[in-house]
């Protein structure tokens, strides 16, 4: 049976997953409507995916998911909530304006925790990607003569807020959908190694 007969079946499809930081939802309102101001002042295409902090994205066989659950919750029940500042904004020359993470390490720490389940993030062709300089995107992919004008606007703007981080989401996508759905909802427990065991297995 060939690979693509393979993708036919239940649990050998690939999916799409990303595991994220998910603001609360004044805050993530109040990031909408800056993405809306840019794009109506500048022309820039409006996306309106729910604001976020990326921590990893990959792709896996479904058959994978209930094992790679199993160790996020684990991963999770050993992290304390955190809180997450942001502050102001910066850019990726040519194509991308973003608010900064201020509390990097805050988000590092997480994502560092999250490659114990790197091995079961891995499938045949695809590697998982780490965000090692989190950030929230306002605009992507922002055509370079536009870019520069509005970079220059926002570098001299001044943004700040924080949100306290007590979960991580799972987001999946399965091929062919257009949008990500949360699969799981990962909560921060801030418990001893010993105390998360014995609750998972």
């Amino acid at each position: 049976m060939n690979s693509s007969s393979l993708a036919q079946m239940p649990g050998y499809r690939i999916a799409e997953y990303q595991v994220i930081l998910n603001p609360h939802e004044d805050l993530r309102n109040r990031i909408i409507s800056l993405k809306k101001e840019l794009s109506d002042k500048y022309g820039i295409p409006f996306y309106k995916s729910k604001p976020h902090i990326t921590l990893v994205r990959f792709k896996v066989w479904e058959m994978m998911e209930e094992k790679l659950v199993n160790h996020l919750k684990l991963i999770a029940m050993g992290l304390p909530p955190m809180k997450i500042q942001l502050k102001n904004f910066g850019s990726f020359p040519s194509h991308t304006i973003f608010i900064n993470i201020e509390s990097k390490l805050a988000v590092q720490t997480i994502t560092k925790e999250l490659k114990e389940a790197k091995r079961l993030m891995r499938s045949v062709d695809n590697e998982p990607h780490f965000i090692t300089d989190p950030f929230i995107p306002l605009a992507q992919k922002i055509p370079s003569i536009i870019y520069d004008k509005a970079s220059l606007e926002y570098h001299h703007r001044h943004f700040t807020a924080s949100f306290i981080a007590e979960s991580m989401l799972l987001l999946k996508r399965r091929e062919g959908d257009s949008a990500y759905q949360v699969a799981h909802h990962l909560e921060f427990m801030n418990l001893p190694v010993f105390v998360k065991q014995g609750d998972l297995f």
